[in-house]
């Protein structure tokens, strides 16, 4: 069984598979506290977790004219300044449950919980490229390809990339992490390095990184050019060809509710609903609103967190709206959340649907009862 050695897992997690596992912290908790514990933090592997022996590390920087630069994790910490960044990382596919109640999707039914936020520390994968020789900039289009040490029966590594400008970046602070909240990363997390690629989805930020390579294409792997893309709700498997859409990198505005949960009876008085809000390419969220009927009158809820600098928000707003509710009502809590560039989501899932259930941010609907 090649899933045999993975690691251990908190039983709190809301499973969606097991074999590769893939599982999201109950979403009541998630808007509970800014930084996610690491045991509970998503978990999206697509292959079995490997076993790296940290002083037997070597990550590969492949260099200009074919030169390789190879560096074990102690020359990874003591040759680089440590940077730290707190981002949250969102997987394509949150959400997908929703897609799949319009029409049915291919992937795991994710909830909302396939985000979380940690402050992740490391050297900055811009001071290992130029110590590579790398220049600042490169003429026409290139990309960093990221290949992990996780692989296929066949010895495929997953493998992602993303623009060769992003990742030069002084502002994008993109990571070759080595902690996450204070500690070394859990095995599930990428132990022992992996990318973080700040207001982008989750998956270019590459676990149990082997190799960094510039190159003039895209990663050839199968995640980035047969999977995580979007199409128009009229793209089916029998006509779906992944060439004729772009890479998904920075991911549109989202928001959801995490408290009450669907279903929920809550007491009458004083009812608080609480949330997530987040935007892609470090843009801000500067607004939540919030409606108890379905979308007709609206609220605007209170951000929480420190304001980032301009252009760099990685980290989700946590929010919440205190309102008052009366026994006998049956409340439809809608949110939807508005970013720095005036970006707002969908009011309806049906007009973003596709076929891989990517890129669901249409309004966050839970229907609650007030009861006595």
């Amino acid at each position: 069984d090649p899933f045999a050695g993975d690691p251990p897992r908190h039983p709190g997690l809301r499973v969606n598979s097991q074999k590769p596992f893939n599982a999201e912290p109950p979403a009541e908790l998630l808007a509970e506290r800014f930084l996610t514990p690491n045991e509970l933090f998503f978990t999206q592997n697509h292959l079995p977790v490997p076993a790296v022996e940290p002083s037997s590390y070597r990550l590969r920087v492949d260099g200009p004219g074919g030169g390789t630069l190879s560096l074990s994790l102690a020359e990874l910490r003591s040759r680089f300044p440590k940077h730290e960044v707190t981002a949250t990382l969102q997987c394509a596919g949150n959400r997908r449950s929703e897609m799949s109640r319009v029409r049915p999707v291919k992937g795991l039914p994710w909830d909302i919980g396939a985000i979380s936020t940690a402050r992740w520390g490391g050297a900055r994968l811009r001071d290992v490229l130029l110590h590579a020789g790398f220049p600042e900039e490169l003429q026409g289009e290139w990309h960093v390809c990221f290949e992990g040490l996780d692989a296929d029966p066949g010895g495929a590594p997953y493998g992602a990339s993303i623009p060769y400008g992003r990742a030069l970046s002084p502002a994008a602070d993109v990571l070759l992490a080595y902690e996450m909240n204070g500690t070394e990363l859990p095995r599930d997390h990428g132990f022992p390095v992996r990318v973080v690629v700040p207001g982008v989805v989750g998956a270019r930020s590459v676990k149990w990184l082997r190799r960094v390579a510039v190159s003039p294409d895209e990663s050839p792997s199968h995640w980035q050019q047969n999977d995580y893309k979007g199409f128009s709700p009229c793209v089916d498997w029998d006509t779906v060809d992944y060439r004729t859409a772009p890479a998904i990198q920075e991911l549109p505005v989202q928001s959801a509710v995490t408290q009450p949960r669907p279903g929920a009876a809550v007491p009458p008085g004083e009812l608080t609903v609480k949330g997530y809000a987040w935007s892609g390419g470090g843009r801000e969220v500067v607004r939540v609103d919030v409606s108890l009927d379905g979308g007709r009158t609206w609220k605007v809820a209170r951000l929480m967190g420190d304001k980032a600098p301009p252009g760099r928000a990685w980290a989700w707003a946590l929010w919440e709206l205190t309102v008052p509710v009366e026994a006998g009502t049956e409340l439809e809590i809608v949110c939807k959340a508005v970013d720095s560039s005036y970006n707002v989501q969908p009011d309806s899932v049906a007009p973003i649907w596709n076929l891989r259930g990517v890129l669901s941010t249409a309004w966050h609907r839970v229907r609650v009862s007030v009861q006595d």
